[in-house]
């Protein structure tokens, strides 16, 4: 039996120090890094994403960085279709693949053969349900679906439409089935004590902030991103779309806005 290729993925917490490590592994043993984070693949997410920057690269490729429109949605189908892709083209150049960032998912489509539902978006009824809250689509997929609902986060706007999209089309989500590994995988987990990770998430929050992440969000905006999409988005992009539209405030005494 051929023996399989081999890669590494660096997972781990936000602000656990996945990045800079990635980077050093790749400098020591002549690898390439693709991203593993949902967000970062959109083009001028950068700020509230803390998308690496060239200086900081230090010369490594980088791939699946700033590849889509945040207007659009990427599937982790189409995802996986362009990262082992991404692995094909680095194992050919004799080099190592090396996989960093906080999506799971993003991860777990590549170490395995699992297949994702091939569903292309429907316009129409993404922009219905673009107008729903919440509760509105978790209610709405657990009538169609509650299988699906009963395993979903049931807060998250972005995986909902896209669970009613597919049991939509499908009649239901399918059920995955167990994957193989696809790779000789070497799965470096960081991890970090509850107060460290606290201490390191409000630094780099500020940090960002200083860097204009407020104003990145409102010139999105002002580009056509809409706030519940920029919401869907999540984390740092959610309470920024809030703050901008005056749903939450901040601290007075506050100077970092």
């Amino acid at each position: 039996m051929p023996r399989k290729p081999k890669l590494i993925a660096i997972v781990g917490p936000t602000s656990s120090g996945k990045t800079d490590l990635s980077i050093a592994v790749a400098r020591l043993i002549n690898g390439e890094i693709i991203s593993t984070d949902s967000r970062q693949i959109y083009r001028e997410l950068n700020i509230g994403t803390g998308k690496v920057t060239k200086k900081e690269m230090h010369g490594v490729p980088h791939h699946l960085l700033n590849i889509a429109n945040a207007k659009r949605t990427i599937s982790v189908a189409q995802y996986q279709r362009l990262a082992k892709k991404a692995i094909q083209n680095i194992l050919k150049k004799n080099k190592t693949p090396i996989l960093c960032g906080g999506t799971g998912l993003y991860v777990d489509s590549i170490l395995t053969n699992q297949s994702f539902p091939a569903v292309p978006p429907n316009t129409k009824l993404r922009k219905v349900l673009a107008k729903l809250s919440a509760t509105e689509l978790f209610n709405r997929l657990n009538k169609i679906d509650p299988a699906r609902a009963k395993t979903i986060d049931a807060k998250n706007p972005h995986r909902l439409i896209r669970a009613i999209e597919i049991a939509t089309a499908l009649g239901s989500v399918p059920l995955l089935k167990p994957a193989e590994p696809e790779y000789e995988s070497l799965i470096i987990g960081l991890t970090l004590s509850r107060e460290e990770l606290q201490l390191r998430i409000h630094k780099r929050l500020m940090i960002r902030l200083r860097r204009g992440m407020v104003a990145e969000a409102r010139n999105l905006h002002a580009k056509g991103l809409s706030w519940k999409r920029m919401e869907a988005l999540g984390l740092d992009y959610r309470y920024l779309a809030q703050f901008l539209q005056g749903k939450i405030k901040k601290k007075r005494d506050d100077p970092s806005y």
